[in-house]
């Protein structure tokens, strides 16, 4: 497949909430560009915890969904960044939420009976990726030695993250829930390769305008794509951006004169049906020019996204962009 059609096969995936993936071939290396669907975030319990956990989270990019058997707690107006809000008994609302073993599940209730009562509903059901109790360490223990006396599995009980959150010393509201952000990060970089020249990028988040922009067909572009970084760097490896023929940019790969030129190259790009590599020297005086703290470099993909050759075209579009780019200098 072309990259185009890789990205068009992505949005079509993530329009239907799937993963998908990127691969380019760069000196005979296979880097892959994940795009994985948004995670999701269940807060059993609206109480005071449940506020700022649930802003904090949506920051991450997380979905929220948030259920309390009390109408004065589960509402809109109480939790505006939530997708779903469910307004019923613990179990019955675990039950319509419907768990999924990708999911990051929150017991936060009010009290112990509520947090047994939706412990056995979820241990009967499909264990999430994260599960994770409030409460202390005396009154944790305590209610998981009564499930396991119920005839619950041990090693099902081992995975609850209880008391829930990393140790930080918390104990404001507001500290509390960092601590748990703090654990659900942990728990979602796991896995993740920290290694600046891994062949699988870092970002894998999905913006579908972006991605549907970079997908489209009938408009001339190139693509823009961080596939390595070494040091500091504004944006990750598996960032990206796209350029196209009316010069309209899309997405970013850190901002500032060093996107500027590379942009210049990338115009000339546009209908060559060419790719090429450059790297992006933020340790020079350019970078300190600009107050960047970032010292690092990163190597990026440029790809023309179109099928056809077409110079006369090329050469129209990058008068246009010099003529934009001398406007905005002239009045800046």
């Amino acid at each position: 497949m072309t990259l185009l059609e890789q990205l068009q096969a992505a949005a079509e995936n993530a329009r239907k909430g799937l993963p998908a993936a990127l691969t380019i071939d760069v000196d005979g290396v296979q880097y892959t560009r994940n795009f994985m669907p948004q995670e999701r975030l269940i807060l059993l319990g609206g109480g005071t915890i449940a506020q700022p956990l649930c802003r904090y989270a949506a920051d991450l990019g997380f979905e929220l969904v948030v259920a309390d058997d009390r109408p004065s707690f589960a509402n809109h107006p109480r939790f505006p960044e939530a997708k779903q809000i469910v307004c019923d008994l613990f179990p019955a609302a675990i039950e319509k939420i419907g768990i999924r073993e990708s999911d990051y599940v929150a017991v936060i209730t009010r009290g112990h009976r509520y947090d047994a009562d939706c412990l056995r509903e979820l241990l009967r059901g499909t264990m999430p990726r994260y599960l994770g109790m409030i409460g202390s360490k005396r009154r944790t223990v305590g209610l998981l030695n009564m499930l396991e006396e119920e005839g619950f599995s041990r090693a099902d009980l081992d995975r609850i993250h209880t008391p829930i959150g990393l140790d930080i010393g918390a104990l404001t509201v507001k500290e509390i829930a960092i601590s748990i952000v703090a654990e659900l990060i942990a728990e979602r970089r796991r896995t993740t390769d920290r290694r600046s020249k891994s062949s699988i990028l870092t970002a894998e988040d999905i913006d579908l305008p972006l991605l549907e922009t970079a997908a489209r067909g009938d408009i001339p572009k190139t693509l823009m794509l961080v596939y390595e970084t070494s040091g500091s760097t504004p944006v990750k490896s598996g960032s990206y951006m796209v350029v196209d023929a009316n010069t309209a940019t899309a997405g970013t790969i850190g901002g500032g004169c060093s996107e500027s030129a590379v942009m210049r190259q990338a115009y000339y790009l546009i209908g060559t049906g060419e790719h090429k590599c450059v790297t992006i020297d933020m340790s020079n005086d350019i970078a300190a020019q600009e107050g960047m703290v970032c010292g690092g470099q990163m190597k990026v993909l440029l790809a023309d996204l179109g099928t056809q050759k077409n110079r006369h075209k090329v050469e129209k579009v990058v008068e246009k962009y010099w003529d934009k780019m001398s406007h905005s200098l002239w009045h800046s």
